[in-house]
C-alpha cells in the first residue's frame, strides 16, 4: 500500500473511530470524549498497518475489532478503581459459576456476599470508588457495577455483548454449555474437566472446540 492509499484508507475510516468512541464514551460517560478518539485513531493506524486481505476478514470487521480494543485499553488504563478490589469480586464471580454448576442453580450476589461480608464492602467500595454512571438497568435487574467490580473495561463489554453472547452459549448443547461456562467463567483448565464430566480429555478439547465454532457462527450471524 502506498502512502497515499495508506492516507485515503484512513481518512475513510474515521468516522468508525468517531462512531465507536461516542459508542463508549454512552457507556462510560466520565471518560474524555476526544481521548477516547484518540485511542481509536492509534487503533485504526494499527489496523491499517496490520491489516493482511489474504486472513479472508474485511478490512471494516478488523479494523472495527482493532479501534475497540484500541479504545478499551484506553479506559482500563485510567481506570480509578483499585485492582485489588476488582480482583477481589472476579475470584468471588468465578467461584459463583463454579457453584452453579455443582448446585444446578446461580447463587444470587446476595447469597455470596451473605456467607463472605468481606465481598460485600469489596462491591460497594469498587462502586464509590469508580466514578461511573452506571444506573441504567441490565439484563435480570443486575447492574454493572455489582457484575464486575466497576472495572470500565467489563462495564463496556458488558453493554454491548452481555445479552447477545448470553443467548448463544443458553443455545449451546448442554455438554459444550458446561465446558465454555466452566473454562471461561470459573477459569477450569479443560484437563481438569474431564474427570467431573466422566469423558476423556480429548473429548474435552473436542467439546470446546465445537462450542467454539458454535459460538462463532451463532455471534458472527447476529453482529
Amino acid at each position: 500500500m502506498s502512502g497515499a492509499e495508506r492516507e485515503a484508507q484512513i481518512r475513510r475510516f474515521l468516522p468508525l473511530v468517531r462512531s465507536i468512541a461516542r459508542r463508549i464514551h454512552r457507556l462510560v460517560p466520565n471518560a474524555e470524549l476526544d481521548d477516547l478518539i484518540s485511542e481509536g485513531c492509534v487503533g485504526l493506524l494499527r489496523a491499517v498497518d496490520a491489516f493482511d486481505p489474504e486472513r479472508g476478514v474485511s478490512f471494516y470487521h478488523f479494523a472495527r475489532k482493532v479501534i475497540m480494543g484500541a479504545v478499551l485499553n484506553g479506559v482500563r488504563r485510567n481506570d480509578p478503581v483499585n485492582e485489588r478490589l476488582r480482583r477481589t469480586v472476579r475470584n468471588a464471580d468465578r467461584l459463583r459459576y463454579a457453584l452453579a454448576q455443582q448446585l444446578g442453580t446461580l447463587p444470587t450476589h446476595a447469597e455470596m456476599e451473605a456467607h463472605d461480608p468481606k465481598l460485600a464492602r469489596a462491591r460497594i467500595e469498587a462502586h464509590r470508588r469508580a466514578a461511573l454512571s452506571l444506573d441504567s438497568p441490565l439484563p435480570h435487574g443486575e447492574r454493572v457495577a455489582l457484575d464486575r467490580a466497576g472495572d470500565p473495561q467489563n462495564v463496556v463489554a458488558l453493554r454491548l455483548e452481555r445479552q447477545r453472547v448470553h443467548r448463544a452459549i443458553a443455545a449451546l448443547p448442554p455438554r459444550e454449555r458446561r465446558v465454555v461456562v466452566m473454562r471461561y467463567f470459573a477459569e477450569t483448565r479443560l484437563r481438569d474437566l474431564a474427570e467431573p464430566m466422566h469423558i476423556s480429555p480429548q473429548r474435552v478439547s473436542q467439546l470446546h472446540l465445537r462450542a467454539m465454532r458454535h459460538l462463532r457462527e451463532t455471534l458472527k450471524q447476529s453482529a
